[in-house]
């Protein structure tokens, strides 16, 4: 196994914001990006978590290729809907902002939609529609991302891993939040295992010849990541459809870059992604106590149906995720030491020490 680190998240949280702050980043900017990234970490999705501070973000802010102000403009704007430019600023910062705008007008609208053009990689996006959940209501995020995932029958890689968050409160009972790639795993996950030294299951992705592998470099140089479902035999174009269709909201929609066209980090013109936000209040529809009771027995139908053998569980989408939070909100986050390594040397190139104690 990997040797392994443990730090406080208050602690990596101070760290990261201070990166960012030494790169020109306001320092409220730069809370909003921190907790996005450590957020990551601390519900268990490592791969697009601190792993990705320097080489998706700090890289950037440091060649000029991304604008530390976030200078978000206005395009067009009703009751019910905005249009947003990123500005090309950090899409942690961007994204926070147009769904903050979204609950806005959804809680005078009843619901609302808010694209954005010109905006960069925003990290994980359930934390944009959890954003939803205090205000009872249902929150959406889209995003379309750098070509990395190969159309059904097709190669190169031609569509981004194009995630699609929902989340949607519950009464006593955890909230519902889906927070999937629609590739059958993200880049960042295929990254975790090549840095760990550990195969990926067979079907994850192809190799530059189109063949199935599981050596996690050929799929990283000249492969590609396969649609959610995996080979056409599997119905991988299902994945595909569900890929091309959050491209088409969070790209085509806004105006942002799609398809091949969004621009992979390592490249020197602006990444223009795009993202699609959009928000219900439930209390528009039905009261929100019923919701939430219907929510509950709902899921404690799901959790009451008979296991198949040698299993002990039935999760809703997003409980694992809460768990790890609640136990390294308590125990501290555990890094690989390969990306401590990381955060070290991309703490020397923006002259912020990684000097942080771990726990364990």
């Amino acid at each position: 196994m990997p040797e392994t680190l443990t730090y406080r998240v208050d602690d990596l949280k101070d760290y990261v914001s201070r990166f960012f702050t030494a790169l020109n980043v306001p320092e409220i900017d730069a809370h909003i990006a921190a907790d996005v990234l450590v957020s990551a970490d601390l519900r268990g999705i490592n791969s697009h978590g601190v792993i990705r501070l320097h080489s998706y973000y700090g890289s950037r802010l440091l060649d000029g290729r991304i604008d530390p102000a976030s200078p978000i403009k206005v395009l067009n704007e009703s009751p019910a809907t905005l249009a947003l430019d990123g500005g090309n600023g950090l899409g942690q910062v961007v994204g926070y902002r147009a769904m903050s705008r979204c609950i806005e007008m959804a809680d005078q609208a009843g619901l609302a939609v808010t694209t954005v053009r010109n905006s960069n990689h925003y990290g994980i996006a359930g934390y944009y529609a959890m954003m939803a959940l205090p205000e009872d209501m249902i929150g959406i995020s889209l995003t379309n991302s750098q070509p990395l995932v190969a159309p059904t029958y097709g190669l190169p890689a031609v569509l981004g891993t194009n995630p699609i968050a929902v989340a949607m409160p519950a009464g006593e009972e955890r909230p519902f939040v889906l927070d999937m790639a629609t590739s059958i795993v993200s880049i960042g996950r295929i990254a975790v295992h090549d840095k760990s030294g550990q195969p990926i299951p067979e079907g994850w992705g192809i190799n530059a010849r189109g063949e199935l592998t599981q050596n996690p470099a050929e799929v990283l140089h000249g492969g590609a990541l396969l649609p959610l479902g995996g080979p056409a035999e599997l119905r991988g174009y299902k994945g595909y459809g569900l890929s091309l269709l959050v491209d088409l909201l969070s790209g085509v929609l806004s105006g942002a870059a799609f398809g091949s066209q969004v621009g992979h980090p390592s490249h020197p013109h602006n990444a223009d992604v795009g993202h699609f936000f959009a928000v219900l209040k439930i209390e528009n529809f039905r009261p929100i106590d019923f919701f939430k009771a219907d929510m509950d027995a709902y899921i404690r139908t799901l959790k009451a149906t008979p296991k198949l053998p040698g299993q002990d569980r039935i999760y809703i989408h997003g409980e694992k995720e809460f768990e790890k939070a609640e136990k390294y909100q308590a125990e501290g986050v555990p890094l690989l030491s390969e990306i401590v390594a990381a955060l070290v040397e991309a703490g020397k190139t923006a002259g912020v020490p990684f000097n942080l104690k771990p726990v364990r």
